[in-house]
């Protein structure tokens, strides 16, 4: 996608603002989902039923850090150098340490417990394997390599870790997250049409040939019937069938929050995986309207930042990360109203989850940097123009 040049300040400070609302919006309700979602099963075992709440607000706090850090002392221009090597290197030994101690979760060798912390390092992976990316397109498009060492380089350090972590996670939904977000860095950085399409056709083949090869992801196909799953709706198609009930039980307006009948224990993940379906039936139709309108004004005003941004990097980190942030937005979603088979991954800000929203609030951080950049300090514009010897008249 090439540039058409840089939007005024003012305009990309505006779209940081915007930017910033929409997120903390979705981060308020998903707290309230979360304690929604977890508080009723905690007080039936005995436990504090803000347990869950309180800690999903400190992973907020913690993500809420990491991102000013990344907005306000990480000049963007940094991960084109060594800081992604580091970064990318870090979570490349995450990835082995779940392939070789992680814990299985429903199936999935998902998780890696660091005493009594858990985390899910796909979520920090997808984040290393974009700002890679972005570093790999940038070397290209400054000459610093050229087109062979460029696909050498994205089978080597991108293909091959999302390759065996797919295979090692039986992580779907991540890869294709990750997917969307590298096509999407290649196309803001102006790569050519045709290497593009042999991409996405690649991709495409890949995609339905994981969906197809196993049992376990060909299975999750039943969302097109779910009823018709050969137990009679109480097999792989419960969980969509009792979303459809959570959503239909909403209405227009919504049952309240903490109203949700399908939350007890009925509806499984009701605060992770599935937690747009409870959304759905204490908020209605109209408050899950409004939470996919605040994606969207994210993904508009993050475009803006990119298309404003000073240079092509800076135009790829704020276009890739927006891009990649809101299609597993919408992954998620599509997977809970029904219409995408279930892959298993959060909505970003609203699902409870640390590593999710810790994710998230960096991809929130890289974005604001890029803006950051493009927008000088008012202070020191006005502290250079006082030490002019001549002025203007």
């Amino acid at each position: 996608m090439p540039r058409r040049g840089a939007k005024p300040v003012t305009e990309t400070r505006m779209a940081a603002i915007l930017l910033m609302a929409s997120v903390f919006a979705l981060v308020v309700i998903g707290l309230l989902m979360v304690f929604s979602a977890t508080s009723a099963d905690l007080a039936a075992a005995g436990k504090n039923p803000y347990d869950d709440v309180i800690g999903q607000a400190a992973y907020v706090a913690i993500g809420t850090v990491a991102a000013i850090v990344i907005w306000r002392l990480i000049p963007y221009h940094a991960w084109a150098g060594q800081l992604t090597w580091l970064f990318w290197g870090f979570c490349m030994v995450l990835l082995l340490l779940t392939f070789v101690a992680g814990t299985e979760v429903n199936g999935a060798k998902r998780w890696l417990y660091i005493g009594p912390v858990g985390m899910q390092p796909s979520e920090f992976i997808k984040v290393a394997l974009l700002l890679m990316t972005i570093r790999i397109a940038h070397r290209f498009q400054i000459e610093e390599i050229d087109f062979r060492t460029t696909v050498i380089e994205l089978l080597l350090l991108i293909a091959v870790p999302l390759a065996f972590m797919f295979v090692t996670q039986s992580d779907m939904g991540t890869t294709l997250i990750c997917a969307i977000g590298i096509f999407a860095v290649l196309w803001i950085g102006g790569f050519p049409a045709w290497s593009l399409v042999a991409i996405a056709a690649l991709g495409a083949l890949a995609v339905l040939g994981g969906m197809l090869g196993s049992g376990y992801r060909s299975n999750r196909l039943v969302y097109l019937d779910p009823w018709n799953d050969g137990q009679g709706g109480l097999g792989s198609g419960y969980n969509i069938i009792r979303a459809y009930y959570a959503l239909a039980e909403g209405g227009l307006f919504g049952m309240g929050i903490g109203s949700s009948h399908e939350k007890y224990q009925y509806l499984f993940a009701s605060d992770s995986d599935f937690i747009f379906a409870v959304l759905g039936e204490e908020m209605g139709m109209v408050g899950a309207l409004f939470v996919i309108g605040l994606f969207l004004l994210f993904l508009v005003m993050s475009l803006r930042i990119s298309q404003g941004a000073p240079d092509n990097l800076g135009a790829m980190i704020a276009g890739g990360c927006a891009i990649m942030l809101v299609f597993q937005a919408f992954l998620n979603i599509g997977c809970a109203i029904g219409v995408l088979p279930t892959t298993g991954k959060p909505l970003p800000f609203i699902s409870s989850g640390g590593t999710s929203v810790i994710s998230s609030l960096m991809i929130v951080g890289l974005i604001l940097s890029v803006q950051h950049a493009s927008a000088p300090d008012p202070a020191y514009d006005r502290a250079r123009d006082d030490l002019k010897v001549i002025r203007n008249r």
